[in-house]
């Protein structure tokens, strides 16, 4: 009901007068109607009755019923009387009534229509004043009245007078209509739009110091409450947001700062004083282990710039599964020996997969990296591949110690395990390949879950969809 209210208040300024004209006209139409109607009525009346005094008199002569008034009594009721005069064929007036000075005006196309017996209306001007006429036929009445025809007129006067007053009063009260809607609709809208203006007021003071404030409602209407309802959830995700990148921004200068800060420390060492051509080459590999960090960190950065700006766009193309799993697991082996787990991947099923073999990889490549540095020497890495319809499903199994409370949390960026998951108390790693893992997983329209196995060790469930696999015919070159 309210926002009925509101829709009204804010179309009846212009709906209102249009209703009210539209009223009118059709008032002062349907009136016309009815007066014209009566009036007929009463002139046919008149026209039978005269008609009948022709004939009923007893000397044969013509004569009509008429009120015996004077001309100063005829003159002050002009308007009620009703005129009378009988026509031959040819257009000759045979009578007419006593008080009238002057013959009626002649339609001759109506005469001629009466004279075959028909009865015919029309609309003239008798003495400056318009009149309503109609020709009766006398013919019915015997063969001394074949060709006469009797026009009886009455005056238009009353009729046009009672509509000039009644449109004259629908155009007053369409005016004071109008001069009220658009006052009441003025101030009704002022008082819908108002609240439009608090928000709006409210909304340009949040800036970029102030995303934890909240826009406040001020009207007891219920789409203004959604709207900023709406608005606040808006500026809660902005929130979230702006925090998240606040400490990416903070993470990745952290991450940057530490090697950038170990290459000065030790190329300021180096250079304080002569050293040996062996310790400077202890001193490059150190810098060169470093610089590898930094590059790992600066691909894995942009890779999520990437993966943020929608710029990681799936080409897929037809893969042979055990080809891609052999590949895969040549790629490892070395990571593998050097870190003293064994690993396996299996391929499940065969056959081909219309997939982005480079996408894939990665996400591959991030989770087996990252069983390989949280699994102590001696354990295990398995990685299964398996095809379900029209979904990837690939499973990544280690038996390190665990997530942790909040396993789904591995995702987040630079967010590191605590000294549970890792040998020796060190946490490995930038803390993005998992989030990494994330992104792509989102941009090819999949799912990751993250859990802690039964028996020990994690568990790394990715579904991607597959795309449609296009049939070649043989015939087709």
């Amino acid at each position: 009901m309210r926002s009925f209210r509101v829709q009204l208040a804010i179309r009846s300024p212009a709906a209102i007068p249009v209703a009210v004209a539209l009223i009118s006209a059709g008032s002062l139409w349907t009136l016309r109607v009815i007066l014209d109607r009566e009036l007929n009525a009463a002139i046919l009346n008149v026209a039978s009755i005269q008609a009948a005094s022709l004939v009923d008199s007893p000397d044969g002569a013509m004569h009509f019923h008429e009120w015996e008034l004077t001309p100063e009594e005829a003159v002050s009721v002009r308007d009620l009387i009703q005129y009378a005069q009988v026509w031959s064929e040819g257009g000759l007036s045979l009578l007419r009534s006593q008080f009238m000075t002057t013959d009626l005006p002649l339609d001759r196309a109506a005469l001629r229509q009466a004279t075959g017996g028909e009865v015919v209306w029309r609309e003239q001007s008798f003495e400056g004043l318009p009149v309503r006429s109609v020709y009766y036929p006398l013919g019915r009445f015997g063969p001394p009245h074949d060709r006469h025809v009797l026009q009886v007129a009455a005056p238009l006067a009353p009729r046009d007078h009672m509509l000039d007053r009644l449109a004259a009063f629908f155009a007053a009260l369409a005016g004071v209509v109008l001069l009220g809607s658009a006052a009441g609709g003025w101030w009704l809208a002022g008082r819908a739009v108002r609240p439009v203006h608090d928000v709006i007021d409210q909304a340009e003071e949040v800036g970029a110091e102030s995303l934890d404030r909240r826009i406040e409602a001020w009207s007891d209407t219920r789409e203004y409450h959604r709207l900023v309802e709406v608005l606040n959830t808006m500026l809660g995700r902005i929130q979230q947001a702006f925090d998240a990148q606040t400490r990416f921004t903070a993470d990745a200068s952290h991450e940057l700062r530490s090697p950038l800060t170990a290459l000065r420390g030790e190329i300021e060492i180096a250079l304080r004083k002569k050293r040996s051509a062996e310790e400077y080459r202890e001193v490059l590999g150190s810098n060169l282990e470093e610089i590898l960090r930094l590059s790992r960190i600066t691909e894995d950065l942009l890779t999520l710039a990437r993966a943020d700006a929608g710029a990681l766009s799936p080409r897929r193309e037809a893969v042979d599964a055990e080809g891609f799993g052999a590949r895969l697991a040549e790629r490892f082996r070395r990571a593998a020996v050097e870190a003293g787990v064994a690993l396996e991947i299996v391929v499940e099923g065969g056959g081909t997969l219309m997939i982005d073999p480079g996408l894939v990889g990665q996400i591959v490549w991030n989770l087996v990296d990252n069983g390989l540095k949280f699994t102590p020497r001696g354990g295990r890495v398995d990685v299964r591949l398996r095809r379900a319809g029209s979904e990837l499903h690939i499973v990544v199994d280690d038996t390190g110690p665990g997530l942790g409370p909040e396993p789904n949390r591995l995702f987040d960026r630079f967010y590191r395990a605590d000294a549970a998951r890792t040998p020796g108390g060190d946490t490995p790693g930038t803390g993005l390949g998992l989030a990494i893992v994330h992104s792509i997983v989102a941009r090819l329209g999949g799912s990751v879950d993250a859990t802690n196995r039964p028996k020990g060790g994690a568990r790394f469930d990715v579904v991607v969809p597959l795309g449609s696999e296009r049939r070649i015919s043989p015939h087709t070159k």
